[in-house]
């Protein structure tokens, strides 16, 4: 064999030991890549799985055709007899319910939680805030506001429980100085929206129209709790 020709075959097999070197590390990098693809396929899955959203938030006009009630001044003493006026029986309580959950979310295994959410939405999005005399507390059942369309944070946090009562979620109503709210037991919802780790309770408040689902506002958040229901 020529010089020229050894040269030759010896530039070709450090060419291919210098591939073979290149091709490891391409392998890795197309390994890894595949992998990451893999990933972001099924994260999307699982994270619509555990955490579903409402496809839409109707209006109270859309779900409640008003009904004609005997309105009689109603005031309360103590917490407990807030717990009075939440009506999660009422069938008209229960058909607006209804209509929210089949109007925002489709059937699932996690369909409470959707339900939920579109239900708290709901609240939040239709309820206007409008305060009590100065002289007493003035509180409504889940009826009176929803022909009214408005009322204080009680009447929200009631109309609330009572809408999620009917689906069956367990509801609990937190007093804070000033201000109520409710917390949901929902087990199956994602921990992000539990305040308190280890417990299966999910605050929403009705009248903070800046708070989402499983949100209260900072004062709130940290303030004095007592718990009724």
């Amino acid at each position: 064999m020529e010089k020229e020709d050894l040269e030759i075959l010896k530039e070709v097999i450090e060419d291919e030991k210098e591939i073979k070197k290149i091709s490891g590390p391409i392998k890795i990098i197309l390994g890894i890549f595949l992998v990451l693809i893999i990933l972001l396929w099924m994260i999307p899955y699982y994270y619509i799985k555990a955490d579903p959203r409402p496809n839409y938030i109707p209006e109270i006009d859309e779900v409640f055709n008003g009904v004609d009630i005997n309105v009689s001044e109603k005031t309360v003493n103590s917490p407990d007899e807030f717990l009075l006026y939440i009506d999660s029986r009422n069938p008209e309580v229960k058909a607006v319910a209804d209509k929210i959950s089949s109007m925002a979310c489709d059937y699932s295994e996690e369909y409470i939680i959707c339900q939920s959410k579109a239900i708290f939405l709901f609240v939040r999005d239709n309820f206007d805030y409008v305060r009590d005399p100065s002289f007493f507390e003035y509180v409504k059942g889940p009826i009176e506001s929803l022909n009214n369309q408005g009322g204080d944070c009680d009447d929200a946090s009631i109309l609330l429980a009572s809408l999620l009562g009917s689906i069956g979620v367990k509801t609990r109503l937190v007093f804070v100085p000033g201000h109520v709210y409710i917390e949901a037991y929902l087990p199956e919802a994602s921990s992000k929206y539990k305040e308190y780790r280890g417990e299966d309770w999910v605050s929403l408040d009705g009248t903070c129209k800046t708070c989402e689902f499983g949100e209260l506002s900072f004062s709130t958040a940290k303030a004095q709790k007592t718990y009724v229901g």
